[in-house]
């Protein structure tokens, strides 16, 4: 069960790693009016539909924002790590959720007060146009993985995936084991497939040398092949 937490002095100095641009005073506002709550691996964040109740720091952990399909089957459309927001879009489009959150991992979530975050905003243009930034960027990730997700075939789109993870949240010590230990439902649903494909292509991946499974475990030992099948296609 999700539990809260009181000291929030070590969270904000992550998450104004994040936010570079806060002054000190509002720093400290931020500070004063932020809930910190810790959550269990597979525990639901926030579900689609519901009102955003402020702006959503990942600030530990791993999360997964995912719309549920039909037929159960769900499509995962962004992988979170820290120190990053989740759920951004709406606070701002001043809209409810268009998707769900769900941690993959034990995981802390901090929420400011999205009037505290606003007030902000209008008095700190160096902070409004960072944001604006990263709204951008985010915005061109999603069109081109949705490309990707449509256009390519099943190696390409499972290939394409491995880089993302690799990409989004790097390789153990040994500079090969993806830092991320996903279902094979969830790597079916973040490369939009089904999971029986994604079962397959891993093994044939792994057959043919190009990573190595063991359980959730993923080493990727042929970056090169993984690179090619995944510029071809």
């Amino acid at each position: 069960m999700s539990q809260a937490i009181v000291d929030n002095n070590a969270h904000m100095d992550a998450i104004s790693s994040t936010l570079i641009y806060l002054t000190s005073k509002e720093k400290e506002i931020v500070k004063k009016n932020m809930a910190c709550t810790s959550y269990r691996k597979g525990e639901v964040i926030y579900k689609e539909g519901e009102t955003p109740e402020g702006l959503t720091f990942l600030v530990k952990g791993k999360v997964k924002i995912y719309k549920e399909g039909i037929g159960g089957r769900d499509w995962i459309a962004r992988m979170v790590k820290p120190v990053e927001m989740v759920g951004y879009r709406a606070v701002f489009a001043e809209e409810n959720y268009n998707a769900s959150a769900q941690t993959i991992e034990d995981s802390v979530i901090c929420i400011v007060d999205k009037r505290v975050i606003f007030s902000i905003l209008r008095n700190n243009p160096d902070l409004m146009f960072f944001i604006m930034k990263m709204l951008a960027a985010e915005l061109g990730h999603s069109n081109t993985r949705t490309v990707t997700l449509t256009q390519k075939h099943i190696r390409g789109r499972l290939a394409e995936t491995l880089l993302f993870l690799r990409d989004t949240y790097g390789f153990e010590e040994d500079g090969q084991t993806l830092k991320v230990y996903l279902s094979r439902e969830d790597l079916a649903n973040l490369s939009n497939m089904t999971a029986s494909n994604a079962i397959r292509t891993l093994s044939s991946f792994n057959s043919e040398g190009i990573i190595v499974l063991d359980g959730r475990k993923i080493k990727m030992v042929n970056m090169p092949q993984i690179e090619k099948i995944s510029r071809l296609g």
